[in-house]
């Protein structure tokens, strides 16, 4: 199915102050496209192919503005945010605008949803290209009423002319599209000028969701697609060494039967046969790499691996230590994983929520024999429901494109709950070594973290093509190389290391949310606040007297002030606080937690975060409660255990992620603007939402949360 805005031809016309390039691209009507690139520096047109492409903005003859981005909808709301600063910079309407995710292409240069990037990355070409596009219409109103340019303005979705005449951007859409140069600014609008852009919005998909109108993978309507699901080993990357399907084939709606390297898969006419057949098969299973291991021998592994403690630096007067141990995480979205997959003998077509599509293109035309032509598959982004990393990995697109050849028929495939807990890829367990030197004085010397931790899998890379033959080839490259790049402590604690040490245990993993900080930063801030009590120091002070970063003390200020730390709490009630900055952004947390109770009750939640600016707070507001609820889920009662290579747990029955009743009745979430870039925020909220609540339960305790999760099933 070929998206009609992709075009075939561009041409370059300006760059603007910001180092956007844009070009008017050959289309049906008006249509900018837009990429970023820093390295030019020239301020005329240039020559070059559209292969790197940001994003395209068209405008359409019935007035309707679209935007075509490289990135992913799964639940973080950057369709909203998109669509508010194509109508801000547009002067139209924000329900006139629709933002669509462009399928797998090698024109678009990166196409990975992760790393906090999305709106980092495309905030500025999106303005430029709108901007642009704005002032292409404004030159064709212009010519048409031959009235010099700076004298029109523009408002909801019409350019004016001082005598009173107007004209809809459709009917000018044709016109604007010959504009090569426009005869008014091209650069997008000062901040302070912004009137949408920063006003809490409601998803514009919301309404969509809530009715059941919003498509996911499965929801599509593909002519003869069958349901099918997969027979899946007992124990983690176990597999087949026979089967007998006739129990199976001799059942109702039952199509077809097809050995994967992965299970067996059963088609039918419909789910419930499906299912119903895939638990009549009879299969004999060789179990997987890791069956001779459990929680006990992963731990004992990590803890081997650790090494001997390295010499305190000179005039240290004592050693503090602490240690951490966290587990494996299954990332657990709505959505299962799924996939839609039609495969004739010369083209494969495949619908699914892929946090990079491009990756799963090739991963799929490699599985069923065309790692030389990945272009003969069609890879078609749909929304997702949550990811967090796990739609990195397309198990569920090779699976669907492998029985679809073998039948010749398309197929939906779905994975169950159970699937994705129990055969998925986890965030890894992890080991870690905390030591502070410090001086005569209680001054602190020195900081070293040493983390151990199984390799997690980057063979996406970082969304482009080589770094993704790193991570295949050589993943400790990647892994030590993303480690270096995104852990830093955020004190001047005099000499600081933290280092990472991988060790070789065969669970599949993948990034989590936040990657290394959910448990690197995490066990970082824990550690501050045990510092600050061996030192009889106040845990906010400490950290205000040796914070390296203005932003981060500015949300500590936040949260301290909005929080009331220090105020006089209930008998069995403490606080406890964290900051962390990354993505180019700032977080505290404070968190308010009532241990006197059978279990700990988190009370209340304060988060204060710059994120520079916040295009939609609202759906800032959304990522952060929703990480903070991760973060209190993992760190109270959600976490994996490992018994002879099998995962324990198959739902949210066993895997405890908190309940309605046991949320907070509040999370307040704060904005500081420190300046107008723009920061990432879907995976920030997860580290000090941990980390604040670990700190408030050894304040309310007396005793420092070690491993995690605290409550163990049955505890």
């Amino acid at each position: 199915m070929a998206d009609p805005l992709k075009p075939d031809t561009a041409v370059p016309v300006v760059i603007d102050r910001r180092r956007f390039l844009t070009w008017v691209v050959a289309s049906p009507a008006l249509m900018v496209a837009v990429r970023l690139d820093s390295s030019f520096a020239q301020t005329g047109p240039v020559e070059t192919e559209p292969a790197s492409f940001n994003l395209y903005i068209a405008i359409q003859t019935d007035g309707r503005v679209v935007a075509t981005l490289p990135r992913t909808e799964i639940g973080q709301g950057i369709t909203t945010a998109v669509a508010m600063l194509v109508a801000e910079e547009l002067d139209t309407l924000l329900d006139s605008v629709e933002v669509r995710t462009a399928d797998a292409d090698p024109r678009w240069l990166i196409q990975l949803t992760g790393l906090s990037s999305t709106m980092r990355y495309l905030a500025g070409p999106v303005r430029a290209a709108a901007a642009s596009a704005r002032a292409r219409l404004v030159t064709a109103a212009a010519h048409r009423w031959q009235l010099l340019a700076s004298r029109l303005t523009t408002a909801r979705g019409e350019v004016l002319a001082p005598d009173g005449r107007r004209a809809g951007y459709g009917e000018l859409a044709l016109e604007a599209a010959s504009v090569l140069l426009p005869e008014v600014s091209p650069l997008p609008k000062d901040v302070d000028a912004y009137t949408l852009v920063g006003q809490p919005t409601g998803r514009i998909d919301a309404r969509d969701i809530v009715t059941g109108k919003a498509r996911y993978a499965l929801d599509l309507s593909i002519p003869g697609a069958l349901p099918t699901v997969v027979a899946r080993p007992p124990t983690l990357r176990g597999s087949v060494v026979s089967h007998d399907a006739s129990a199976a084939l001799a059942m109702p709606g039952v199509v077809g039967v097809v050995p994967l390297p992965t299970g067996v898969a059963v088609s039918a006419q419909t789910f419930a046969q499906a299912l119903a057949a895939r638990d009549a098969l009879r299969v004999t299973w060789a179990p997987g790499p890791a069956s001779h291991l459990s929680d006990a021998d992963i731990e004992a592994s990590l803890r081997d691996g650790m090494g001997p403690r390295p010499l305190p630096p000179l005039f240290t007067a004592r050693t503090l230590e602490a240690r951490f141990d966290f587990p494996y995480l299954a990332h657990a979205p709505m959505e299962t994983q799924s996939c839609v997959a039609r495969v004739t003998s010369d083209h494969a077509e495949l619908w699914l929520g892929a946090q990079d599509p491009k990756f799963a293109q090739r991963e799929v035309a490699e599985a069923i024999g065309w790692a030389l032509t990945p272009q003969r598959v069609t890879v078609h982004t749909t929304r997702a429901g949550g990811g967090f990393g796990r739609r990195f990995f397309n198990e569920p697109a090779v699976e669907a494109a492998l029985v679809s050849r073998a039948l010749g028929r398309p197929v939906k495939l779905m994975w169950t709950r159970n699937d994705d807990m129990r055969q998925g890829r986890y965030r890894p367990a992890s080991h870690h070594r905390l030591l502070a030197y410090l001086g005569s004085g209680g001054s602190i010397l020195g900081w070293h973290h040493r983390s151990v931790i199984p390799t997690v899998e980057f063979p996406h890379g970082f969304g482009d093509l080589l770094t993704s033959l790193v991570g295949t080839v050589l993943p400790g490259v990647t892994s030590q190389t993303f480690f270096a790049l995104s852990q830093k402590v955020p004190y001047r604690f005099g000499l600081v290391t933290q280092q990472l040490r991988e060790v070789p245990i065969p669970i599949p993993t993948a990034s989590f949310r936040s990657v290394y900080s959910s448990q690197v930063a995490v066990a970082n801030e824990l550690f501050v606040d045990q510092v600050a009590r061996e030192l009889g120091r106040d845990a906010v002070e400490l950290r205000r007297a040796h914070l390296s970063s203005k932003r981060l003390e500015a949300v500590l200020d936040t949260v301290v002030r909005e929080g009331q730390w220090g105020r006089t709490l209930p008998s069995g009630v403490a606080q406890g606080v964290a900051v962390h900055e990354e993505w180019d952004s700032a977080i505290a947390h404070l968190v308010e937690v009532d241990v006197s109770g059978a279990e700990p009750k988190v009370l209340r939640v304060v988060i204060a975060a710059d994120v520079g600016l916040p295009i939609n707070p609202r759906g800032i507001e959304a990522q952060l409660q929703g990480a903070t609820i991760d973060a209190l889920s993992t760190t109270l009662s959600a976490g994996l255990h490992i018994d002879a290579g099998a995962v324990r747990e198959g739902s949210f029955a066993d895997y405890r992620w908190l309940r309605m009743k046991h949320t907070p009745a509040t999370i307040d979430v704060h904005l500081v603007r420190s300046d107008d870039r723009v920061g990432g925020v879907g995976e920030l909220g997860y580290p000090t939402a941990a980390a604040a609540l670990g700190n408030a339960l050894a304040r309310g305790t007396g005793t420092l949360p070690t491993r995690f999760p605290i409550l163990e099933a049955g505890a």
